[in-house]
This record gives C-alpha cells, structure tokens and sequence, in this order.
C-alpha cells in the first residue's frame, strides 16, 4: 500500500477530521494572501490529550504539474495537558493562517494529522492572473 491509501477525505460540513482551507479563489502574481487553515470548523473536534489534531500542513501543486510544494505547516503542541487530563491551563485550537505568494495558478491541499483517526485532506483550486 501507498501513503495515499491511508489518507481520507470528505467533506468538512459532515465530517469533523477534514482540513478547511479558506482564502481567495484568485490573487495576483506575487501578492502575499492569507490561507487560514482548520480543523472541526462546522462540527467540533475534540482537544483533549487522549483525542486531538497534532498538525495541519499546506502544499501547492502549480498547474500542470504532479510536483506538490510544502509551503509551511500549524503545529498544535499543547492539549489540555497538565496535572489532571484535559484540564491543563492552555489549549491549543486547530487553526493557524499563513501568509503565501504565488507566481502560477493551481491546487492548495491541506493535509491534517489526527492521533486517533490519522491523515486526512482537502483541496482548493486557486487562480494566478
């Protein structure tokens, strides 16, 4: 089996593990956008040590190509942990943005990590002029 064979998908309104992409369908070459990226947006995930997001990562894959990009990744380190399970004094939320520059049209996918459910993903199309 390929990694590809362990990675879900789905659609986030119904499905609490899918990563949300959210930003501009078209930007201009070499404009700096926003993409903030989360996990839970319609459907809450759990955050609690025994059942969290670990990460969410952002790729590109320019039009006509097979090639993806990493652009950066959201790391989420802190789960409620403390002396007691999930009643910590912080927790981290599943969501962080990244400020990207394109130069090509082409795809965004999110990749996140559940500790539990494992590696899920969504994609977007984006539009260079």
């Amino acid at each position: 089996m390929a990694i590809h064979d362990y990675i879900k998908s789905g659609d986030f309104a119904s499905e609490k593990h899918v990563p949300v992409i959210e930003t501009v369908d078209t930007v201009k070459a070499g404009e700096t956008f926003h993409v903030t990226l989360s996990v839970g947006k319609d459907i809450a995930h759990p955050n609690t040590v025994e059942h969290h997001i670990d990460w969410i990562k952002l790729y590109f894959v320019a039009e006509g190509t097979q090639l993806p990009y990493e652009i950066g990744a959201v790391n989420f380190n802190i789960h409620g942990d403390g002396a007691t399970a999930n009643e910590g004094p912080a927790h981290a939320i599943s969501e962080g943005t990244l400020a990207v520059s394109l130069k090509k049209s082409g795809k965004l996918i999110a990749v996140s990590l559940c500790n539990i459910h494992g590696l899920w993903e969504s994609e977007k199309e984006i539009t260079v002029q």
